[in-house]
């Protein structure tokens, strides 16, 4: 007798994206112009601290001084909260950045879904030169097939079996064992502006960086997507930071 497909079991899905939605924010360029003149002017007011326009000289050159000379501390009296989705092999290399607070969902707590990461055709496969001095390419229509297929394949074989251990009434933190890095998480992270540049310094591989950096593609399309939401936030400190070789004060 044939077995019946459980039409209740959601469908494994395979994707190619990381997303980054900004939650929350209390983060803009008079935030540090505010905190930078205490040292000088004393307690005052937000009005009082900051130049009328912010797109002034007066206002451009010191977030330019503080950067370029490495106040940093100026740069902390802010804060934005992101939503990020990801592949897990994405936020263990996130969490190596102790410089932000992150709530990630839970496999203990939650059945997860079905949903796993597979290199899309424009992501580069071939690694060419040594480290610290590498480079990756494009790799040929056959190892690109490769690449996707045993990705899913993998995927799907390793849900397959969470999904029996789950039936047999095993608990989700020992079934989640068998689940490749591959799947999708999500997390809240929340980091102030001196925490994002020093994430993006070494997250996105930039021309005239004073530091460069060989970031892994996935992380590096999640900064790129913080770095866009940061640069509409605060635009003076991000050309600051420009400017300055992408250095974190």
């Amino acid at each position: 007798m044939k077995a019946v497909p459980d039409e209740t079991k959601p469908e494994v899905q395979f994707r190619s994206d990381v997303t980054v939605e900004l939650v929350r924010s209390s983060a803009q360029d008079s935030d540090v112009l505010f905190a930078a003149r205490v040292s000088t002017q004393g307690e005052q007011t937000l009005e009082q601290a900051q130049d009328a326009g912010l797109d002034t000289s007066r206002s451009k050159g010191l977030i330019n001084y503080l950067m370029r000379d490495r106040h940093g501390s100026p740069f902390e009296h802010n804060s934005m909260t992101f939503y990020v989705q990801a592949p897990i092999f994405v936020f263990r290399e996130f969490m190596r950045h102790r410089i932000a607070s992150y709530n990630e969902e839970s496999g203990r707590y939650r059945e997860l879904n079905p949903v796993f990461y597979v290199p899309g055709p424009e992501r580069n496969l071939v690694q060419v030169g040594k480290a610290g001095a590498y480079e990756f390419l494009p790799g040929s229509p056959e190892q690109t097939d490769l690449a996707i297929s045993e990705a899913k394949a993998v995927a799907t074989e390793a849900y397959a079996s969470y999904q029996r251990m789950l039936d047999a009434g095993i608990a989700r933190e020992v079934a989640r064992i068998v689940l490749p890095l591959s799947i999708y998480s999500s997390m809240y992270v929340t980091m102030n502006a001196r925490s994002l540049m020093n994430f993006l310094s070494l997250r996105t591989k930039r021309e005239g960086t004073h530091f460069p950096s060989f970031p892994q593609r996935e992380i590096e399309m999640a900064a790129e997507q913080m770095e866009s939401i940061w640069a509409d936030l605060m635009p003076l400190t991000y050309g600051a930071f420009n400017d300055n070789g992408r250095v974190a004060p």
